[in-house]
């Protein structure tokens, strides 16, 4: 049997996960524009600027989406899950609007709770699940 030992940590909160994206302004619109996400930081840093830090999340979230550039590889490959009251009304909505890749129906399987997967435009993979 493992015994565990608890770590002491300062880190109370995961409050921003990272997608690597091809391009950062068509990542931006397809947050805002079909997921209905809103733009938390949209910042150019580095030495001369030359880099851009660009954030989103669902209004009323205190976790927060960064879009990045890939560094030496490619763009894709990631994975989140969002919450909603009601998976079967969001996957209609987003049906019905269009542009939008569609990876499932809404099912729910016994431990798990109903939701669905759609994909980016880049290949990150986000579930979208009913709470």
């Amino acid at each position: 049997m493992a015994t565990h030992t608890q770590t002491p940590t300062t880190v109370n909160s995961i409050g921003v996960t990272m997608f690597t994206v091809a391009d950062q302004d068509a990542a931006k619109r397809f947050y805002t524009e079909k997921l209905g996400f809103e733009v938390r930081g949209d910042t150019p840093f580095g030495p001369n600027g030359e880099y851009r830090w660009l954030e989103v999340a669902p209004p009323g979230s205190t976790a927060r989406l960064a879009l990045n550039p890939p560094m030496g590889g490619q763009p894709g490959g990631g994975g989140i899950g969002v919450e909603t009251p009601d998976a079967h009304a969001e996957h209609e909505r987003l049906r019905s609007l269009g542009g939008v890749q569609i990876d499932s129906e809404p099912e729910s399987s016994p431990g798990a709770p109903l939701l669905f997967m759609i994909s980016d435009p880049d290949g990150n993979h986000i579930a979208i699940v009913e709470v």
